[in-house]
């Protein structure tokens, strides 16, 4: 629940106590000044009154005092578990790019090590074919001299 809902709720439980306890004042004052008693007998319908509307209304605080701490933990308790599946997926995020980026610098080291391995066999071949054709000419040229 968020901050202002909380102080929505709050203001209503404040409105609703305040109403009770008024309402519930002005209506026993009321029936006990219309009812035929004596004043101690009055008195003592006043406290007892009192006394139970005191008792109501710090029931209703407590049971509302309740009812917020546990709206407040469940809330905290909710946010500690989003907090918690958010590092988990940060983690597996983490570790799935360092999974691919090992990957591609094995790839990389295969594809230099292809590439090197190729470049060496055509430098080979380069120079076998370089050679033959040394050799072709060295006995192009021996035969054109034995024929001269």
């Amino acid at each position: 629940m968020s901050k202002d809902g909380k102080e929505i709720v709050n203001s209503y439980s404040k409105g609703f106590l305040l109403g009770a306890i008024v309402g519930g004042a002005v209506g026993a004052i009321t029936a006990l000044l219309l009812a035929p008693k004596s004043g101690k007998e009055l008195r003592e319908d006043i406290s007892r009154k009192s006394s139970d509307l005191i008792d109501k209304a710090q029931d209703i605080i407590g049971e509302k005092q309740t009812q917020i701490l546990t709206g407040v933990n469940e809330g905290k308790i909710q946010a500690d578990k989003i907090v918690q599946n958010a590092k988990e997926q940060a983690g597996s995020l983490m570790n799935s790019a360092d999974r691919m980026i090992q990957e591609a610098r094995f790839r990389a080291s295969s594809a230099k090590e292809i590439i090197q391995d190729n470049t060496a066999k055509i430098m080979d071949a380069v120079k076998v074919g370089s050679e033959a054709f040394k050799q072709e000419m060295a006995s192009a040229k021996s035969q054109d001299t034995e024929l001269l």
